[in-house]
């Protein structure tokens, strides 16, 4: 079973029209639409204690997905600490829509991760550019979203990103909308679709991409703490001098 933990802040649910979309939460739909056999899914949201964050839970998560908009400010910089440490030692990050802004986002990363953007509900086609990687498994070469909020370039995030989907807007605009990063022993992954105030979260290719990486995300075993570790040497040293 692979453990996931779908963080949201649910804030934007509280009111119309998002409530009438989402009304048991963003979080909710999402667990709902990418249910199998092989996962193993909890939801936690920003008003809970450590934002439901604790350390036994992030212990014992495989894979974090996390959505926010309104309240990046709100999180708690000692929680982000704790999760940024998490994935370096293993735990797959998949970052969704304004996430981009997001405390851990930007901490994974290092950079400010911005981007322009445009709400009036236009139309995006997202395009496969690597169809030999794991989250476009099941996935057309291209598929459209009748209506999304545009984000368009230039995305301020570091060189190393590899681009797993490219999208065009109606408005002529063009975002690397899905891009994966290596950060310590974890995996990120962030994934643009998902503006409040429309039903992508329903949509059959955005919950097959999320699907498809959180099983990419799954921790390596890679058996090394990234905690600066004094070490031992592997070859004889001679004393200083001789």
């Amino acid at each position: 079973m692979i453990r996931v933990t779908i963080w949201n802040e649910f804030r934007h649910e509280q009111t119309e029209p998002v409530k009438s979309i989402y009304p048991q939460g963003i979080h909710e739909a999402i667990a709902k639409g990418i249910a199998a056999e092989d996962l193993e899914i909890r939801c936690a949201t920003l008003d809970e204690p450590e934002h439901g964050l604790t350390d036994e839970l992030l212990e014992s998560t495989d894979v974090l997905l996390w959505w926010g908009h309104i309240a990046h400010k709100a999180v708690s910089d000692e929680v982000v600490a704790k999760v940024r440490a998490r994935v370096l030692r293993g735990m797959g990050l998949i970052v969704l829509h304004s996430g981009h802004y997001s405390k851990i986002f930007q901490a994974m990363l290092g950079t400010s991760c911005s981007l322009r953007w445009r709400q009036v509900a236009e139309k995006e086609r997202l395009w496969v550019v690597d169809p030999s990687h794991p989250i476009v498994k099941g996935i057309p070469q291209t598929f459209t979203l009748e209506h999304e909020e545009m984000y368009g370039e230039p995305f301020g995030i570091p060189d190393d990103g590899k681009i797993v989907f490219m999208s065009w807007f109606q408005g002529g605009d063009v975002f690397r909308s899905g891009v994966t990063f290596q950060r310590g022993s974890g995996k990120i992954f962030y994934f643009q679709p998902g503006h409040e105030t429309f039903p992508t979260y329903y949509d059959v290719n955005v919950l097959k991409v999320i699907g498809n990486a959180i099983r990419w995300a799954v921790p390596a075993d890679t058996g090394f703490a990234w905690d600066c570790p004094r070490c031992e040497p592997v070859e004889p040293i001679p004393p200083a001098g001789e």
